[in-house]
């Protein structure tokens, strides 16, 4: 008998997912809880697991498919493998037996047969499915890094640049000149491909997001830089230290969170929210970390962030930015947040202005440092590791006045890190 496979439930106030892929095929052995789907929510993807052991018998629903939650999507039969060889044993007639029995017993052949490379199907997400396609790589000759083996869109970029690595050294080897190579057929003229790939439900939604928060918000961008000499040399200093006493690098989200919680409690409103109309002002810090992900920006956020230690914060940060990676982010990891810091500078972005994420009223943007020629208290001028950073915040709960102070208070602490210990 077949045992239904149900959406499970995905979270509060989630209805319906997309069903992103399928990792078990029809007629594949599936063990308990082992994962068979990928749902994708408005937030992350999740696995659904199978309730039983036994074999795939059928998928209900297709791949892109928008299922709700108790919706069957495959059914799993308990024990077809075995039921199914016993049926054909038994149906298979005797004469065939005795044959089959014979052959068997018969001395074997020597011939060399073809290795046999049709392994189990490998399960790509449509980022990594598209990166292999277009650098034309065979998926099963790549060793794949991420949760269960399955290949990231690292993977495959490491594979390419070996490739075209080997492809660029010269053979050794080789001592008459090649043969040429056959001219491949000119490309038609004015011929222009396109691609459509449908968007994720993940991607839907944090463009429904963004645009909802400039259709409601009234944002607007305060800037400042920073001198990131001290942050820089508090790093060179202690890091070795850091590393060695809580296993962790210490690296410079650990400064400006801290800076922000600083700056946050000095100006209560940047981490307050507009509920209707009133002001709901909070007395914790919960920062939403923005990270990229193989399928989209996800922002799991670090709760009491203002009574965190350095390294606290930097392991948190370390483990979220891993399991976005993998995709292995819960639903309750991204909940809440009363603001976000964004890292546009590991991309290298030199400046930006941000987008709040609703319901919250700012967001500060890090960007690149860079070598910039700045005039000291003294009069003369120095090259020092310079950042840009952006306040984005809804001019409709804070004001100006507001949203540049906060922003000086994290310049400050950052530029003299000693305020963070002190208390200033």
């Amino acid at each position: 008998m077949a045992t239904d496979v149900e959406v499970p439930t995905l979270g509060e106030s989630i209805t319906e997912a997309t069903l992103g892929e399928w990792l078990k095929q029809p007629g594949d052995a599936v063990g308990r809880d082992e994962p068979i789907a990928s749902l994708e929510t408005d937030k992350v993807a999740v696995e659904v697991p199978s309730p039983v052991a036994g074999v795939l018998e059928e998928h209900v629903v297709a791949v892109g498919d928008t299922i709700e939650v108790g919706a069957v999507i495959a059914r799993i039969g308990e024990g077809a493998g075995a039921s199914a060889g016993k049926s054909e044993e038994k149906s298979e007639p005797p004469a065939k037996k005795a044959a089959a029995a014979k052959q068997e017993s018969a001395p074997a052949e020597t011939k060399t047969e073809a290795p046999d490379t049709d392994g189990p199907p490998l399960t790509l997400s449509p980022a990594v499915r598209r990166l292999v396609l277009e650098h034309g790589l065979d998926p099963s000759k790549i060793k794949g890094t991420g949760k269960d083996g399955r290949l990231t869109k690292d993977d495959v970029l490491t594979a390419a640049k070996a490739e075209k690595a080997e492809a660029r050294e010269p053979s050794l080897e080789r001592t008459e000149p090649p043969a040429a190579a056959p001219q491949s057929a000119p490309a038609v003229a004015g011929e222009r491909k396109e691609e459509r790939v449908r968007m994720t439900r993940l991607r839907q939604t944090i463009a429904k997001r963004l645009k909802d928060a400039q259709d409601t918000a009234a944002l607007l961008t305060t800037f400042n830089d920073v001198d990131m000499t001290a942050v820089m040399d508090a790093r060179k200093q202690y890091k070795e230290l850091f590393e060695k006493k809580h296993g962790i690098r210490l690296g410079f989200m650990g400064f400006f969170v801290k800076a922000a919680c600083l700056a946050l409690r000095d100006v209560p409103s940047v981490n307050a929210q507009i509920d209707g109309d009133e002001i709901v002002y909070h007395d914790y810090v919960d920062v939403s970390v923005a990270v990229s992900a193989p399928n989209g920006l996800v922002v799991p956020v670090i709760r009491n962030a203002e009574s965190m230690s350095f390294a606290e914060i930097e392991t948190t940060i370390a483990d979220f930015g891993q399991r976005a990676k993998d995709g292995t982010l819960s639903m309750d990891e991204m909940k809440g947040g009363t603001f976000t810091i964004s890292n546009g500078g590991v991309f290298g972005s030199l400046l930006s202005t941000p987008i709040i994420n609703p319901p919250q009223s700012a967001v500060l943007g890090m960007h690149r440092i860079e070598q910039r020629p700045v005039v000291l208290p003294d009069g003369s001028i120095a090259a020092r590791p310079m950042m840009y950073l952006a306040l984005s915040y809804d001019h409709r709960l804070i004001d100006g006045r507001e949203a540049v102070t906060a922003l000086v208070r994290m310049k400050e602490a950052l530029e003299d890190p000693m305020r963070l210990l002190i208390d200033l």
